[in-house]
């Protein structure tokens, strides 16, 4: 648990919020989304994202400044274990952003990732114009590591995804983990 959020596991009640979050125009836009899912197949693809979590840890994010835990947003690991690397996702809803929530989130993942996981590297891909997510993964601890030119679309404008990248090796202060005897 950090100052601001906390992260708990994905939970099948939270399916509609979830859904509601990923609907947002910002966050179809964020990542070059085209297309609106239904409930219900949020729904089915929900039972089947927790049905076999295996070496996938996705986690639901918890503002925990209003003295509760209130669920806003998602991040998930998609880890490639041959390799002890993964894949780096969030999604924050509307009433989450430009708080801070979302950098903390993601040092939150990417200590479980260091700590819990073992792994030794963690990537992502942002379309450029987000230059409040590029902002967060920096804060976060993500450098660039390279783009993929005319890679994505934005507001109907081809743009260059970005890659970032951070290793265990840079993860600076201390483990939110704690273990109990």
């Amino acid at each position: 648990m950090g100052k601001k959020t906390a992260l708990g596991p994905y939970r099948a009640d939270l399916v509609e919020q979830y859904w509601r979050w990923e609907q947002d125009p910002a966050t179809l836009v964020g990542y070059g989304r085209q297309t609106p899912d239904s409930l219900e197949s949020r729904t089915e693809g929900l039972a089947h994202q927790l049905s076999s979590l295996g070496d996938t840890p996705r986690f639901t994010v918890y503002d925990v400044t209003g003295g509760g835990a209130v669920p806003v947003g998602t991040t998930v690991l998609y880890i490639d274990q041959a390799v002890r690397t993964a894949e780096f996702v969030i999604m924050l809803g509307p009433e989450a952003r430009g708080r801070g929530l979302g950098t903390e989130a993601t040092r939150l993942t990417l200590d479980y990732a260091w700590h819990v996981t073992n792994l030794r590297m963690v990537w992502l891909k942002v379309l450029e114009p987000n230059a409040a997510g590029v902002a967060a993964y920096r804060r976060a601890g993500f450098r660039e590591a390279g783009r993929l030119r005319q890679a994505g679309y934005w507001l109907g404008r081809v743009c260059d995804e970005i890659v970032m990248d951070t290793l265990a090796e840079e993860f600076t202060g201390t483990t939110a983990i704690r273990l109990t005897p």
